[in-house]
């Protein structure tokens, strides 16, 4: 296990931000064309590509699933010079596929890093999450809690009414319900068709974003990503494992989790300092996507490391012929 002491995290972040901007450039001439699996393509090879020219003994943790499922940028796959600390590495080249082949918002080339044996090995499984922003009480708001208190109990430690409560969903079948409880309570819905690590990380920011609380089922691996963004921004994350099936169970033991039933927070899921990189692909609330202009295209990244809590917003402008 690399010692914290080892993991250089304000030599990396740059690397780690034109990692992210390597894969976003690369979706470029595919944002809009409706091509889900070419744009997903491309991002992971060109995030392969740089990864492979960083100093580091990097290990995805957090991926496109295992081996045999995925052929890009798989669990357990091994990245970097080998020349470096060992680390953990969590990302998604293109968060938002279907956001990218329609050109609708918030689409991000995510990664994180941290020190080996920093991360949860999450299996490739739906995750119950809940997402608030920073400045509240731990347990404010719990999963325990039905949608309407856990809106109730934020208004209360935010000194407002639920009407002025926003709450980001998943829009999926399974929410129904949900939703239909969030609306009694008179609280605004913003509902996402996919990318929820954006989403939860809309929570941290909510001057900007205007959403307050996260809420719903999702996939695992992305609910450790959200919480590797917001170690770095600030706010809770609260998951839990759902299963569906044996099979699914047998993911999960054979990562390592033993304790089907837990609740894990931000600091279960992302246990070490991390650094925290994601260029918009599609224009969206945190980031702007990419510009392409004569002879040029501008990416927009936002890069964080959770130890110093330092958040930079960078424009890249790259000639391309």
């Amino acid at each position: 296990m690399t010692k914290a002491a080892d993991f250089n995290d304000r030599s990396l972040s740059l690397g780690l931000a034109r990692v992210s901007e390597a894969a976003a450039i690369a979706c470029t001439p595919l944002i809009g064309r409706g091509d889900e699996k070419a744009a997903d393509q491309a991002a992971v090879d060109a995030m392969r590509t740089q990864l492979n020219k960083l100093d580091i003994a990097g290990v995805v943790v957090i991926g496109e699933g295992e081996r045999d499922e995925a052929p890009m940028l798989f669990i357990g796959e091994e990245v970097g010079s080998g020349n470096g600390p060992g680390v953990d590495i969590a990302l998604d080249p293109l968060e938002g596929t279907t956001l990218t082949a329609k050109d609708m918002p918030n689409a991000l080339a995510v990664i994180a890093m941290g020190p080996r044996g920093s991360m949860l090995h999450a299996p490739d499984v739906y995750m119950d999450k809940l997402a608030i922003g920073p400045g509240y009480a731990e347990g404010v708001v719990t999963l325990e809690m039905s949608p309407t208190e856990r809106v109730a109990a934020l208004a209360a430690a935010k000194g407002c009414t639920a009407r002025d409560i926003t709450v980001c969903v998943l829009e999926r079948p399974r929410h129904e319900d949900m939703i239909a409880e969030l609306r009694e309570t008179g609280a605004a819905i913003r509902l996402i068709t996919d990318g929820d690590v954006a989403g939860v990380m809309h929570c941290a920011e909510p001057a900007i974003t205007g959403i307050d609380m996260y809420m719903g089922s999702g996939g695992a691996p992305e609910g450790v990503l959200a919480a590797a963004a917001l170690k770095c921004m600030g706010g809770q994350i609260l998951g839990r494992l759902l299963f569906r099936n044996d099979d699914e169970r047998g993911r999960a033991t054979k990562a390592g989790i033993t304790d089907f039933n837990r609740v894990y927070t931000r600091d279960d899921l992302v246990t070490g300092d991390v650094i925290f990189a994601a260029t918009g692909v599609t224009d969206g609330s945190l980031v702007s996507g990419i510009k392409r202009e004569v002879g040029y295209v501008t990416a927009e990244t936002i890069l964080m490391r959770s130890k110093t809590g330092s958040v930079r917003r960078m424009i890249y402008r790259n000639p391309v012929s």
